[in-house]
């Protein structure tokens, strides 16, 4: 019997204004399809980190992560570096979890975040 292995995914997803409803909105999409490209049941999923932007500070990333079932995961927000020049509105994730035996990883860029990872265009 094989080890469970546990794996890091990576997403980010780019939000129009901040607003509550636009950051649980974009952080919404992202996970679901984090989780869907990923086949994940919530029960899969160990922790999961979000950054945002510092020009978004309307409402909480992880707030999304719970209404939409994972309320007994451990979520942690925090700002991303602002670094000159760097991608304005954007909420990025960090999520450990243990994704079904032999399925490949697949992070999620979504948005104007897609070209954070022009490399990874094939599995937007």
């Amino acid at each position: 019997m094989s080890v469970p292995r546990i794996v890091a995914l990576r997403g980010a997803i780019s939000v129009a204004v901040n607003e509550a409803d636009e950051i649980l909105d974009a952080t919404e999409e992202l996970v679901r399809e984090l989780m869907a490209r990923n086949r994940l049941e919530p029960d899969d999923v160990v922790s999961a980190i979000f950054t945002a932007t510092s020009d978004l500070d309307a409402e909480f990333p992880a707030v999304a992560a719970r209404r939409i079932g994972l309320d007994g995961v451990s979520l942690l927000c925090a700002r991303e570096l602002s670094v000159p020049g760097a991608m304005p509105r954007v909420i990025r994730i960090l999520m450990h979890c243990y994704p079904p035996e032999g399925s490949e990883t697949r992070h999620v860029y979504l948005r104007e975040a897609a070209a954070l990872r022009r490399d990874l265009g094939a599995a937007q």
